[in-house]
């Protein structure tokens, strides 16, 4: 199972993608708001949506887990 985590603290301003939802490599899943600006993370790798661990307006920190692919 692959993970994407946050590259950084912020708040989640959107979420992406749905459980199920099949990905592309690079394809956006959530994008956070720190510092007024907009930042989005990024799928590794091609895969099927496993678990959606954040929500908007959740607040996470760098490093934490925020999708899983399977």
């Amino acid at each position: 199972m692959k993970e994407v985590r946050s590259e950084m603290a912020g708040v989640v301003f959107r979420v992406l993608v749905q459980v199920g939802q099949e990905v592309a490599a690079g394809e956006d899943v959530v994008i956070l708001e720190s510092m007024k600006m907009e930042i989005p993370l990024s799928s590794p790798q091609a895969g099927k949506v496993g678990e959606v661990r954040v929500a908007v307006g959740d607040f996470v920190q760098e490093g934490q887990v925020v999708v899983t692919l399977q």
